[in-house]
């Protein structure tokens, strides 16, 4: 690009909006004495001026002469320069800015939320390092805390040297960012050239605000908020097509509300402001901190980013990446760099109260498969280096020289530097063991010189269990006495997980999870019973798809099963949020012929049974559940609606509660909806499925409900579990 090439037309539509137009030539306030301009690339300078103005910039022996246009908008790009310090840039118009001691070197981006934005004194042995912090070829510019609807041109904010003073103090929350700053202080040591990091971090946030217009529209997963965000740009068809039809709609109700006060009718609502009008500028909105923190440091030349945050996103799991590859890829399209560096932080391990173990698991699975997944990016491993009881580790040192050995060894080609630990590769199995390899195994060893910890085995046992694990060669070999055919593995997969596992340069090996466990072996395990029975139907509950007045099952064996059966069995298995585990295995001869009428009652199945449950069979862990044999079984399946009253005259039942003696509600045969197998002689539902076409709001569970009815209708609690799932098996006739 030429020196006299003007910016693009989103920059002309940003100074319209925002009525920046000036009559001294400006820039905004990424330039400034002590700053540093990225090396190797072509340097843009852009500002303000009065419109037609001439404006010339210099940089030592470099300039570039340009003519403001119609909006004031100015723009040159400078040749590329090597290292250095202590030059001098001169802007001139009708006015003149100098910013001296000017350096060029290696310019880095620090973005994410609080561990980024947490400052050296905040982090571990914050005297001595604020002391030594004496760099003054590393410059620090802080970018404030701020929202914004649309893009914004400008931030307040200026470069300094690093130096105890301003390390301490140049920053929002305890100095200047500890993260970005050990990882620029380790640039610095290695390369030997001026580095400039640039501290654009908001505690709290998640990634979406932080991402672009244009990196939700490349990523087709992400298109509704795209969608959202154009809607509510006011310079967009979408949002004026919308608010013309709004305004219409306004119209009309006040011309029907004044016909209403002159004829003293009622006049409905005024129309409301769709949602989709509002502006995206609060804490959360997408873009709403990229308009504000990062579009006005565009197009500055710079190497690359750093990315810290993810605990405020945890729950997305496998969603992260389409978010992460979202705001990369917008970033990159903005910065016109489609290989721009991008190395990230894994979030640390964290206690996160009471939430299932595996949440988090599911998280880092999600953040190690964005490195594999887009190119040009990297993944700093510190699950060695966490505080299960702080969200916020203090060893930040750490943190920053690794996101700097990623940033080396990649970016800048050492290839004698080990930036990775080990990355699960493969594994195989050895009859009743597993072996598993890695990539950046050299050396392959425990931190603590004790055996690896952190890994689980799964198998013909039907569920995981910690690992006996060997380290041979650049292998772990796993065994576990009760599994002799192992089919999955699982290494560090719980929110407390602080693995020992390492490479020879002492960075820790990621957690991951390969294989699967037979999903019938977990109801083997729990119930030998069934393993006489075959399985006809299998679904995971509660997210049902319901299609034409059936449900559809995950394994559906009802048309390949052409033999007689003469008792049918019930498996359920919940996991409640604590990771406990529920089960029920429920047997009992068979009362209809129907493969059909077996399953879950829907409508079209015309399976409606309220009758005796003959030699029903209970097995379950569910605490105070009957098992064993039962002497009077009852069963309400059906599709259609039901009462309390006890209509059937079961002995026990209540004639006023939802237990198991309920009255049939015929008048609505597409109704609620029951599932129930009943111990009438304990008082005691065996378990429930009710309103199964609710999805996460149908009720759902094992034993008598603590709360409510008995066979908890009304209760809307079947989203509450992490896993459930239904199989329904039936005993051949040999």
């Amino acid at each position: 690009m030429n020196g006299s090439r003007l910016a693009g037309a989103w920059f002309v539509s940003v100074l319209l909006v925002c009525g920046l137009v000036r009559a001294e030539v400006s820039l905004p306030a990424i330039f400034g004495s002590h700053m540093v301009l990225q090396r190797g690339m072509e340097i843009p300078v852009w500002g303000w001026a009065a419109p037609g103005e001439q404006v010339a910039v210099r940089l030592g022996e470099d300039s570039r002469e340009t003519v403001a246009d119609a909006a004031g908008a100015w723009r040159v790009d400078l040749p590329a320069r090597g290292e250095g310090t202590g030059l001098t840039m001169t802007v001139t118009g009708a006015n003149t800015l100098v910013f001296a001691d000017v350096a060029v070197g290696e310019v880095w981006l620090c973005s994410g939320q609080s561990n980024m934005e947490m400052g050296i004194k905040n982090c571990l042995n914050p005297d001595a390092e604020i002391a030594a912090a004496d760099y003054p070829d590393i410059r620090l510019i802080d970018v404030p805390k701020t929202t914004a609807a649309l893009p914004r041109p400008n931030f307040a904010g200026q470069w300094v040297r690093c130096t105890p003073e301003t390390v301490a103090s140049h920053g929002t929350w305890g100095g200047f960012s500890a993260a970005a700053y050990y990882f620029g202080r380790e640039l610095h040591r290695e390369l030997g050239v001026p580095i400039g990091l640039i501290d654009s971090s908001w505690g709290g946030s998640r990634i979406e605000p932080w991402t672009p217009p244009v990196g939700f529209r490349a990523v087709p997963a992400l298109a509704g908020v795209a969608r959202r965000i154009e809607t509510a740009d006011p310079r967009t068809e979408a949002h004026k097509n919308l608010l013309g039809e709004t305004l219409a709609a306004t119209e009309n109700w006040l011309a029907a509300a004044r016909a209403g006060l002159a004829a003293e009718t009622p006049v409905v609502p005024l129309p409301a402001l769709p949602e989709d009008l509002r502006p995206l500028d609060q804490y959360g909105d997408p873009t709403a901190m990229y308009n504000a923190m990062i579009h006005p440091l565009v197009p500055y030349a710079l190497r690359g980013a750093i990315w810290y945050q993810g605990e405020s996103n945890h729950h997305d799991r496998m969603a992260y990446v389409d978010k992460t590859r979202a705001q990369v890829e917008g970033w990159r399209a903005l910065w016109n760099n489609p290989a721009m560096p991008y190395y990230y932080v894994q979030i640390a391990p964290f206690q996160y109260g009471s939430e299932n173990p595996e949440i988090l698991a599911t998280f880092w699975e999600a953040q190690a498969a964005i490195e594999k997944q887009i190119p040009h990016t990297g993944m700093a491993v510190i699950h060695d280096v966490g505080d299960l009881k702080d969200i916020h580790p203090k060893n930040k040192q750490e943190v920053g020289r690794r996101l700097a050995l990623l940033a080396l060894a990649d970016t800048y080609g050492r290839r004698d530097i080990v930036c990775r630990g080990p990355l699960f590769l493969a594994a195989r199995a050895d009859g009743a063991s597993m072996v598993v390899s890695f990539e950046n195994a050299a050396g392959l060893t425990t931190r603590d010189g004790k055996t690896p910890d952190w890994f689980e085995l799964g198998g013909d046992n039907g569920r995981f269990v910690p690992a006996t694990a060997e380290i041979v060669g650049e292998t772990v070999v796993l065994s576990h006495p009760e599994i002799t055919a192992p089919t999955a593995i699982r290494y560090a997969w719980n929110k407390l997980a602080e693995p020992n596992l390492a490479n020879g340069a002492g960075l820790p090996a990621a957690p991951f999870q390969y294989g699967k466990i037979d999903e019938f072996a977990v109801m083997f395990r729990l119930a030998p019973e069934a393993k006489g029975y075959q399985t006809i139907y299998d679904v995971a509950l509660p997210n049902i798809t319901y299609r034409d007045d059936r449900v559809v099952y995950a394994t559906d064996r009802s048309k390949e099963f052409t033999g007689a059966f003469d008792r049918v069995g019930y498996f359920l298995h919940l996991r409640l949020s604590s990771g406990e585990e529920r089960f029920v295995f429920a047997s009992l001869d068979a009362f209809t012929t129907d493969l059909g009428q077996i399953g879950v009652p829907a409508f079209a199945t015309k399976a409606q049974f309220q009758q005796a449950a003959r030699n029903l069979q209970v097995q379950s862990n569910v605490p105070g559940l009957a098992t064993g044999p039962v002497n009077q079984g009852w069963i309400e399946f059906w599709a259609c609606n039901y009462g309390p009253q006890n209509a059937a005259n079961v002995p026990g039942a209540s004639a006023d509660r939802y237990d198991f003696g309920d009255q049939m509600s015929l008048d609505v045969p597409h109704g609620y909806g029951s599932m129930q197998i009943h111990n009438v002689d304990a008082r005691q539902v065996v378990f429930a499925y009710n309103n199964w076409r609710a999805g996460a709001e149908a009720d759902l569970g094992i034993g008598n409900s603590p709360k409510g009815h008995p066979d908890y209708t009304f209760e809307k609690n079947a989203g509450g579990y992490t896993e459930a799932r239904l199989t329904i098996l039936v005993r051949p006739l040999k």
